[in-house]
């Protein structure tokens, strides 16, 4: 069924939202709960635009900058299309090749990527208590910059995954459940199982069952944690959906067990992430440069995730879910066993028969960080969706 633009603009005006214009998104518990419905309802309205070739370029000029300090695809573009779909331009900033390498500071920095830019997004995750705050650091010399008057305009800040959350993974997953559950309100007391699986390398952020766990108790689900012991996430995070889970009416708890986690699911997540001990003991070395500690760590952890390969997302797993109809989701690229690697996350049988499903789960990203950057741009969302509807403007001529 095709959806009507006008009633969702008519249904974001009743949400406040007056607090994103001109501010970052960094953390989703950060947001109020009328914030992020308005990610997800400007997020439901660009891609029915787009669908309806309604162009939505609120830009006639300038940049989106992107800095990733790890490898990304999804994220990547992503991000670039989002920029494009609102009128940016986006230029990568590698680190490489600019003068951070001779010491540049990171204020110096922010300042002379920003003078035409109005978003910037960073992806730093690899080290625990370095991303987040890094980005603080950009957020607050651009802030800076613009009321010294070096800056014309304050560039605002996506996060695209630290060490803490990956906002705009999670926040993407939720746009697929809220479409698959027929709206955000009938997620209440779904049953989601974010679990630790195997996987065959070491080191993957914790930053996406953190962000799970942190995003999906604020709507009353019912949210389990589970991991083998020792594969603990951040405590504070935890705190935080425990906190969410309360308000809610929903409910966050623990397992070291994957099949109870994935008895009577509604939805089930396996993936693989790092101690969060061992993603502390792997900044402190790199911090000091010792790598022959870094190998030694990655042998000892590669050997103690080689204790835990029965923790596979299979189909005897899944038959264990609410009517053995759960819905499998990831956020690629997952270790497939006998394709990607010899043994991983999930089974080359339950992985194929949800591959179109994770692929429509990763659809949203583009939308949501485009939603983030809207909101974040735009004093009066309502107002200039509505006037780009009224002069339905073709985003290409067919």
């Amino acid at each position: 069924m095709k959806k009507d633009i006008k009633s969702m603009i008519n249904d974001l005006s009743k949400l406040d939202h007056s607090k994103m214009f001109n501010d970052d998104f960094l953390l989703t518990w950060e947001k109020t709960e009328d914030e992020l419905k308005s990610v997800y309802k400007i997020a439901s309205i660009l891609r029915q635009m787009r669908e309806e070739n309604i162009s939505s370029k609120i830009f006639d000029s300038g940049l989106g900058i992107s800095l990733f300090r790890d490898n990304s695809t999804r994220t990547r573009f992503s991000f670039t299309s989002a920029c494009n779909l609102l009128g940016l331009e986006v230029q990568d900033l590698d680190e490489g090749k600019s003068q951070v390498a001779h010491g540049e500071t990171v204020r110096e920095t922010a300042n002379m990527i920003s003078f035409m830019a109005d978003v910037i997004g960073i992806r730093d995750d690899m080290y625990i208590g370095k991303g987040n705050t890094y980005m603080r650091e950009v957020s607050k010399s651009v802030k800076e910059g613009n009321i010294d008057g070096v800056l014309e305009q304050r560039s605002t800040l996506v996060n695209l995954q630290c060490d803490i959350d990956h906002p705009t993974q999670s926040m993407s997953d939720m746009a697929h459940l809220i479409e698959e559950f027929g709206g955000i309100e009938n997620l209440k007391g779904k049953k989601i199982a974010m679990t630790w699986a195997y996987s065959p390398s070491y080191g993957k952020p914790l930053s996406v069952p953190q962000g799970i766990i942190g995003l999906m108790t604020r709507f009353g689900m019912d949210v389990v944690l589970a991991h083998p012991k020792g594969y603990e996430v951040m405590e504070e995070v935890e705190n935080v959906a425990k906190e969410n889970a309360l308000k809610s009416g929903g409910s966050f708890t623990k397992t070291n067990s994957m099949e109870e986690a994935f008895k009577d699911a509604d939805i089930v997540y396996p993936k693989s992430w790092a101690p969060f001990k061992a993603m502390e003991a792997r900044t402190e070395l790199y911090g000091n440069r010792d790598f022959d500690g870094i190998k030694s760590l990655e042998q000892d952890l590669l050997a103690q995730n080689g204790k835990h390969m029965d923790w596979e997302c299979t189909d005897d797993k899944m038959a264990l879910t609410k009517e053995g109809k759960a819905l499998y989701m990831h956020c690629l690229p997952a270790d497939i066993t006998d394709v990607s690697c010899e043994h991983g996350e999930v089974s080359a049988s339950v992985f194929e028969k949800y591959r179109v499903a994770t692929y429509k789960e990763a659809s949203y990203k583009p939308y949501i960080i485009a939603a983030m950057i809207f909101a974040s741009k735009v004093k009066n969302p309502e107002e200039t969706l509505s006037k780009l509807l009224e002069a339905n403007n073709v985003r290409h001529f067919q």
